[in-house]
């Protein structure tokens, strides 16, 4: 049986909303494993001069959890 875990991140860029999202889903990875989804759940952007000057993306981003029995030696002293 699976647990899976959801958070939400925000990630922003200067580029775009995809590239707020990949920097997110990239950043996640770094410390989460077994990522299953992700959730775009709103877009925004922050606007300065009348002109877009940063892309906004809040994420759910779903991963299982690690029963401590699948850790490499968990509960070994290891």
């Amino acid at each position: 049986m699976s647990i899976v875990k959801v958070i939400e991140l925000v990630a922003s860029s200067k580029k775009s909303w995809e590239d707020a999202v990949q920097t997110a889903i990239a950043e996640a990875s770094e410390s989460l494993r077994h990522i299953r989804g992700v959730d775009v759940v709103k877009h925004s952007v922050h606007v300065e001069g009348g002109k877009i000057t940063e892309y906004r993306a809040t994420l759910h981003v779903a991963f299982v959890l690690e029963h401590h029995s699948q850790l490499v030696g968990a509960g070994t002293g290891h």
